[in-house]
């Protein structure tokens, strides 16, 4: 693309909180690592880049953190992704690139950005 990435802010369109399924492992001796687990993009999130993170369903949410779900074929059953049509974005200024940048502007639609 042009001018490089455009980036965008995504969110659930009602504003609730978005869940994402993450992983985490602590290995002691102050050692840990932490992941977002990603998937296919679904919904308008298709339209920015071919993978998202998984967007937990509400109903999800204390499945996912239930210690005793471990089996693979049980996650897949009781833990479901948020529905894609929830899901909306726009594109932002590329202030966001930049950590100094830190306001309530950084997610308001950027009215120079590329159609």
């Amino acid at each position: 693309m042009p001018g490089g990435k455009e980036p965008h802010f995504l969110c659930r369109s009602d504003r609730k909180m978005l869940w994402l399924a993450g992983i985490w492992a602590d290995y002691g001796d102050d050692a840990a690592c932490c992941a977002i687990i990603t998937e296919p993009a679904r919904g308008c999130a298709a339209d920015i880049h071919d993978r998202m993170p998984l967007v937990l369903a509400d109903d999800s949410f204390d499945d996912w953190l239930d210690p005793e779900l471990q089996e693979r074929e049980a996650i897949r059953s009781a833990v479901h992704h948020l529905d894609g049509a929830l899901l909306t974005h726009w594109p932002v200024s590329r202030r966001v690139n930049r950590p100094a940048n830190d306001d309530a502007s950084l997610i308001e639609p950027d009215d120079n950005a590329r159609a």
